[in-house]
C-alpha cells in the first residue's frame, strides 16, 4: 500500500514540476532575462533530483549529489537576480544595527528551520535570499518576492504547530520533500510570472520615455524646419497684403482682383494651418490604434523634413506599386516616427553626395505592406549592419543610439512587423514589412 501511495505520490510531484518547465518554457520562451534562465536550469535539476530521490530507477548517488550541486548554483543565482532591494541595510545608529541584527537571526533560524523540515537546499537558499529582500527592505512593496515568502512561512508554521514532519515519519508516509517540490514549482509559477509581467511593463514605459526623449532629442532641429516652412508662406502673405493697399490707394481694387488675392491668402494659411497640424500630430503622445493609410504617415514626414531636404538639394521620390490608399493598423504616428528617423539618417548620409536621393517604395502582396526607403549614400560597413537597431549605437558622432532602435520597438510590437537594412549595389535599403489592415 505504501509503495502505491509512493508511486502516486512522486508521479503527482514530478507532473507538476514537469508542468511549471513546460508551461515556463513556453511563456518565456525569448526571453533572455537571467533569472529566467537560472530559473529554468535549477528546475531541471531539480527534476532529475526526485527521478535519483524516488529510486525507482537504477541511478548511482554521485549523480544525486551532482544534480543537488547543480540545482543549488542556479538556485542562487536565480535567488539574487531576483532579489529587490539591499543586502546589507544603510544602519545610522545603535538602535537601528540592534534592530537589523534581530531581523537577521530571524531570517538565519526561519532558513534553517525551512531546511530542516524540508531537507532541500537549493529551495532553501532561495528562501533565505528573498527573506532578506522582504525584511531588510521593508519600506518597499516587493510582490513577487513577498507571495514566494509568505507562501513558504505560512506552510512552514503550518507545519510546526501541527508537528507534520514527525506524524508523516512515524506513519511512513510520503517525504515532505515532495510536497517541498510540488508547492516549490506552483511558487515559482505565479512569482516569476508576477515578476516577468512586471519587468515587461516597466520595459514598455522605459521605451515610451525613450521614444518621447527621441522625439525632444530632435525639438531643435523641428523647430528650425517650422522656422524655414512657416517664412515662405508669410513672406507670400506679406506680399499680398502689400499689393493689396497698393491697388486701394491708387483706387484700383476692383473685385475679381480682391478675391484673386483673398484666394491666394486662404492658401497660404492652410498651408500653415496644416504645417502647424503634422507638427502637432507628430509630437503627440497618443496611443490611439487606428487603420490608416501609409501614405498619410509619409506625408507628414515629407511636410517636417521638407525644408532640410531643400537646404541640402536632396530629392524624394515615392512611388507606390499598389493602391496609394493602401492601409495598415496601428499608431500613426508611431510609423511616422519611423519614417523620420530613417529619413533623417539617410539625409545626413547624403550631406555630401553629388546628386543626393532618397527613394521610397511602396508595394503589397494580400496579407503584407512592403516599405523600401533607400539612399544613394555611402554603403554601411557589414560589420554595423546588425548593430544598427541596438541601443545606443550610433555610426554618427553626435548621434544617441535611440533612433533606429525605437524604430525596430515599433515596427515589432505595434504594427507585429519587421525592419532590416541591407547594402544593395549602390545604395543603403530599409526595409519594412507590415501587416495590412484588415477592412
Amino acid at each position: 500500500m505504501h509503495f502505491s501511495y509512493n508511486i502516486l505520490f512522486y508521479g503527482m510531484t514530478f507532473g507538476i514540476v514537469l508542468m511549471t518547465i513546460v508551461y515556463t518554457f513556453i511563456r518565456y520562451a525569448y526571453s533572455k532575462e537571467i533569472f529566467y534562465i537560472s530559473y529554468c536550469f535549477m528546475q531541471i535539476f531539480s527534476l532529475l533530483y526526485i527521478v535519483q530521490y524516488s529510486g525507482f530507477w537504477d541511478i548511482s548517488l554521485p549523480f544525486r549529489d551532482l544534480f543537488l550541486i547543480c540545482a543549488s548554483l542556479s538556485a542562487f543565482v536565480f535567488a539574487i537576480n531576483f532579489f529587490q532591494g539591499k543586502f546589507v541595510p544603510i544602519m545610522k545608529n545603535y538602535k537601528e544595527l540592534v534592530f537589523n541584527t534581530l531581523l537577521l537571526n530571524i531570517v538565519i533560524l526561519s532558513s534553517f528551520y525551512h531546511y530542516m523540515l524540508f531537507e532541500y537546499l537549493p529551495y532553501t537558499i532561495i528562501y533565505g535570499i528573498l527573506f532578506t529582500s522582504i525584511i531588510f527592505n521593508l519600506k518597499s512593496s516587493f510582490k513577487p518576492t513577498l507571495v514566494y515568502v509568505l507562501g513558504w512561512s505560512i506552510l512552514c508554521l503550518l507545519l510546526f504547530i501541527f508537528d507534520f514532519k514527525s506524524y508523516y515519519e512515524q506513519k511512513s508516509f510520503m517525504d515532505l520533500v515532495l510536497l517541498a517540490f510540488a508547492i516549490e514549482a506552483i511558487l515559482f509559477t505565479v512569482s516569476v510570472s508576477y515578476k516577468y509581467d512586471t519587468l515587461k511593463q516597466e520595459k514598455k514605459e522605459f521605451e515610451n520615455m525613450l521614444f518621447q526623449q527621441s522625439k525632444l532629442a530632435k525639438s531643435g532641429e523641428m523647430i528650425a524646419n517650422i522656422t524655414h516652412q512657416f517664412r515662405q508662406p508669410l513672406n507670400n502673405l506679406s506680399y499680398i497684403l502689400i499689393n493689396l493697399k497698393k491697388r486701394f490707394l491708387k483706387e484700383g481694387l476692383d473685385k475679381e482682383y480682391f478675391e484673386k488675392k483673398i484666394s491666394q491668402a486662404n492658401n497660404q494659411i492652410e498651408f500653415l494651418s496644416k504645417t502647424i497640424n503634422d507638427f502637432k500630430e507628430f509630437y503627440s503622445p497618443s496611443k490611439k490604434r487606428e487603420i490608416f493609410s501609409v501614405k498619410e504617415a509619409i506625408l507628414n514626414v515629407q511636410t517636417i523634413l521638407q525644408a532640410d531636404l531643400k537646404k541640402y538639394n536632396i530629392s524624394l521620390d515615392v512611388s507606390y506599386k499598389t493602391d496609394e490608399n493602401i492601409k495598415v493598423f496601428g499608431i500613426k504616428n508611431e510609423l511616422s516616427q519611423v519614417f523620420l528617423a530613417i529619413l533623417s539618417n539617410s539625409k545626413d548620409a547624403l550631406k555630401n553626395v553629388e546628386e543626393p536621393k532618397i527613394e521610397i517604395e511602396v508595394n503589397s502582396s494580400s496579407a503584407e505592406v512592403t516599405i523600401l526607403i533607400s539612399n544613394n549614400g555611402p554603403k554601411i560597413e557589414e560589420n554595423n549592419l546588425s548593430k544598427l537597431f541596438k541601443p545606443y549605437f550610433s555610426t554618427k558622432e553626435e548621434g544617441t543610439g535611440l533612433g533606429l532602435f525605437l524604430c525596430k520597438q515599433i515596427i515589432e510590437e505595434s504594427f507585429n512587423g519587421k525592419i532590416e537594412v541591407f547594402n544593395n549595389k549602390k545604395r543603403v535599403v530599409f526595409s519594412l514589412l507590415i501587416e495590412k489592415a484588415v477592412i
